[in-house]
């Protein structure tokens, strides 16, 4: 199969291109910089990548590409949480996500021979925040930023129904691995200064980064997906017992508690990210049959320290 990617550089993208590059699969990374894909997956090593240079404002090689997938998996998006909310932040977190999809599904609807798949990312923020509430795919959307951002990112996505082009949405959770979410928290812990951020009541809905890949396998190869999914695992947990559990699996105390304020001032409106979070269950995901490598966060925390 030929497998297109966008965002396949980053953190979720370069595990799940090592992923399928080890299979037979055609892969096609669409990236910003091309030099910069071509360290992350050097040609001598990666026979089956090919690194395509795009701007999904702009058309080129990349649309033709799209034209030849039977797959498109658009993981595009500026970081969360790596800056303060200016208004240009989020502008660009906004621009990066909703209009490299709609460049995706307008490539996709003016093309004749469609693709089989699209799978795009959305995330939780969906949902809004809540310590009190419980939500699955058949819950009503929040009303702040990430929520309409996730909104607006989905609907983007949603223009290629009808087209014989099969969409499958997966509203990812926190993904742990040897990256992202962690990689921040890590530090602390290793000069036995970790512990909480906030209160710790927050909920902390994750998913460990290879049941997403595999969940995205599972999306592009199996035909009754369809329509949106929460990829988490089916046991979110509180922040207080993340950290607790983090400091047991690398040996080290869970005590210091990092407060609000401290967060406000180095993230700004972007501390909502961490401060806030939302209970996510996975009910179409485990409906659909899906069978997690990690269910439980002590085993997730306890390999992605391992390695």
């Amino acid at each position: 199969m030929e497998i297109a990617i966008t965002g396949g550089t980053g953190f979720i993208g370069t595990r799940l291109v090592q992923t399928l590059a080890q299979g037979e699969d055609q892969i096609t990374v669409f990236t910003r910089n091309q030099q910069r894909g071509e360290q992350v997956f050097p040609p001598s090593r990666y026979r089956n990548v090919e690194i395509v240079p795009y701007n999904p404002l702009e058309g080129g090689a990349w649309q033709d590409k799209i034209a030849n997938a039977q797959a498109i998996v658009n993981l595009a998006g500026a970081g969360i949480a790596d800056e303060k909310w200016t208004p240009q932040r989020k502008q660009e977190i906004l621009d990066s996500r909703v209009k490299t999809t709609q460049s995706i599904a307008e490539a996709i609807k003016s093309v004749s021979n469609k693709p089989q798949v699209l799978v795009n990312a959305s995330a939780v923020g969906y949902y809004g925040t809540s310590e009190t509430a419980t939500f699955d795919e058949t819950s009503e959307p929040g009303n702040d930023f990430l929520a309409s951002v996730c909104q607006r990112w989905e609907a983007a996505a949603k223009q290629v129904e009808g087209t014989g082009t099969r969409l499958v949405i997966l509203r990812f959770g926190i993904v742990l691995g040897n990256g992202g979410a962690i990689a921040k928290m890590l530090t602390p812990f290793q000069f036995f200064a970790g512990g909480p951020l906030g209160s710790g009541k927050q909920w902390f809905s994750w998913i460990h980064i290879d049941d997403l890949v595999a969940l995205i396998q599972q999306a592009i190869n199996h035909g009754e997906y369809q329509g949106v999914y929460n990829a988490t695992t089916p046991n979110p947990v509180r922040m207080s017992e993340l950290c607790n559990t983090l400091g047991e699996v690398m040996n080290r105390p869970s005590w210091l508690p990092v407060p609000d304020f401290a967060l406000k001032l180095l993230l700004g409106e972007a501390a909502q990210t961490v401060l806030e979070g939302q209970k996510v269950l996975p009910k179409r995901t485990q409906q659909q049959g899906f069978d997690y490598q990690y269910p439980t966060v002590k085993p997730a925390l306890a390999e992605i320290i391992q390695h």
